[in-house]
C-alpha cells in the first residue's frame, strides 16, 4: 500500500487526506509536490523529467531520484531535507524545492548552502576537480522574493563584477516567483494569448500555481493537451488523488470497525474501564499483526505508543 512505504511523506499525505477530502489537490502542497514527481510510476518519471527539462533549458532524457537527506559537512553542521533532488544525463544534479510563503530566514542563503553541500558531496576522494558536475537549485515561490523586477524566472551563476563574466557554470540557482505570472494567466484565461505563447516553463507555472483553484478546469486541460509533460503530472496527480480517497475510506472503516469492537468489549464487560481498555488493545493487536503503522494504530485506538508496544 502506497501509503506505508515512504513514512514521511505517507504522513503528509494521511494529514492531507484528512484535512482536504474532496477538494482539488494543490501542487504547491510540498506532499503532492514531491509525489506528483517522485512516486514509482511512468507518470511521475515522465513529469519530472519534463519538469527538469523545462527548468534547466536542456533536453533531458534519464532522471533518477536521489535520497533527499543531505549528508552534512561536519558533526556540527546542519541537517538539511531536500524536496526533490535528482540526478541526471551525465550526472549533473538539481534540487527542485516548493515554497508556499515566506520565512524570517534568508531564503536566496539557503538556495546557496543547498547548491554548496550537493556540490561538495558530489566530489569523492581522489577525483580531480574539473571532474564536477554542474549543480542547479531551483525554488518555485507563491510569494514574491524580489520585488524590485518583473523577470521571471530570475537565474544567478558567480561572475565577475563589473564585467559579467562568469566563473564556471557549475551553479545555478534559479527563483521561479509564480505571482508574477499572474497577468500571463489571466490573457490565457481571456483567450488574448495561446499555449504556444507560453514558454515551458511558463507552462509548468502556472499548472502548479492554478490547477486547484476554481473554473480553471478548461485551461489546465488545454495545456496538459499541448504539454506532454504536464499531462503524465496531471495523471500523476490524480493518482495520489485516488490514493488519498482510498487512504480516507479505509480510516472510516477502520474507525467503524474498532467503535463496533470497542462497544461490543464494553458491553461484553458491563461498561467497565477495562473492558474498553481491553478492545482497544485487541484491536492494536489484529492492526499490528497486519502490518500497520504505530501511528495509525495510535490513530484508530487512541492507544499511546508504549501502550502498543507492550502488547
Amino acid at each position: 500500500m502506497y501509503f506505508f512505504t515512504r513514512p514521511l511523506l505517507a504522513r503528509e499525505l494521511k494529514k492531507l487526506a484528512r484535512e482536504n477530502l474532496g477538494k482539488p489537490l494543490n501542487i504547491m502542497d510540498d506532499a503532492v509536490f514531491k509525489s506528483m514527481l517522485t512516486a514509482n510510476n511512468e507518470d511521475s518519471r515522465i513529469a519530472l523529467r519534463s519538469l527538469v527539462s523545462a527548468c534547466t533549458r536542456r533536453k533531458v532524457t534519464e532522471v533518477q531520484v536521489l535520497n533527499s537527506e543531505l549528508i552534512p559537512v561536519h558533526r556540527n553542521a546542519k541537517q538539511s531535507r531536500l524536496d526533490v533532488h535528482v540526478t541526471f544525463n551525465d550526472g549533473e544534479t538539481a534540487n527542485i524545492e516548493m515554497q508556499t510563503s515566506k520565512s524570517n530566514d534568508d531564503l536566496c542563503k539557503r538556495a546557496e548552502y543547498y547548491a554548496a553541500v550537493i556540490l561538495a558531496g558530489q566530489l569523492p576522494k581522489g577525483k580531480m576537480y574539473k571532474d564536477i558536475k554542474r549543480v542547479y537549485q531551483i525554488f518555485f515561490l507563491n510569494f514574491i522574493l524580489f520585488p524590485q523586477s518583473g523577470k521571471f524566472p530570475r537565474r544567478y551563476f558567480y561572475q565577475e563584477a563589473e564585467e559579467h563574466e562568469r566563473l564556471s557554470d557549475t551553479t545555478e540557482i534559479i527563483f521561479y516567483e509564480l505571482p508574477k505570472l499572474e497577468q500571463q494567466f489571466r490573457d490565457f484565461q481571456a483567450a488574448k494569448i495561446e499555449t504556444k505563447n507560453l514558454t515551458e516553463e511558463e507552462k509548468w507555472c502556472i499548472y502548479i500555481k492554478y490547477r486547484h483553484e476554481e473554473n480553471t478546469d478548461v485551461l489546465i486541460e488545454r495545456i496538459c493537451q499541448k504539454e506532454e509533460g504536464i499531462m503524465h503530472a496531471e495523471k500523476a496527480v490524480k493518482k495520489v488523488s485516488r490514493d488519498l480517497r482510498m487512504y480516507a475510506r479505509r480510516v472510516a472503516e477502520m474507525k467503524n470497525s474498532a467503535d463496533r469492537a470497542i462497544s461490543y468489549s464494553t458491553g461484553r464487560e458491563e461498561g467497565k474501564t477495562e473492558g474498553l481498555a481491553e478492545g482497544k488493545r485487541e484491536i492494536a493487536k489484529n492492526l499490528l499483526t497486519k502490518g500497520m503503522s504505530l501511528e495509525f494504530i495510535q490513530e484508530i485506538t487512541g492507544l499511546s505508543s508504549q501502550e502498543i508496544e507492550n502488547i
